[in-house]
């Protein structure tokens, strides 16, 4: 389903390696995956977990200080990346 799942890049191993830890500790359901080729990032992980969950995550993140490339979604096929909302960033 499209944009029922959001995709944290991240431009560091370390800084996925950290979130994925933050993440599974305030017991989000997520998955590790390799970055889509539509997003630019320094780092190949990824992690993806439902919508649902998707203010406690950026809570978790901004409180712990990960750095991140961005929030994304994935929109007619293509991941664009999201607001504090959930809605597409204004480009």
């Amino acid at each position: 389903m499209n944009g029922s799942t959001v995709l944290i890049a991240f431009d560091s191993t370390q800084q996925a390696l950290r979130a994925e830890m933050l993440l599974e500790y305030a017991d989000i359901d997520i998955d590790t995956r390799p970055t889509p080729k539509e997003i630019t990032a320094g780092c190949a992980l990824s992690i993806e977990f439902p919508f649902t969950d998707y203010q406690l995550a950026r809570e978790v993140i901004e409180s712990q200080q990960v750095a991140i490339r961005g929030y994304f979604r994935k929109f007619s096929a293509l991941y664009e990346e999201i607001d504090e909302t959930g809605e597409r960033k204004e480009r």
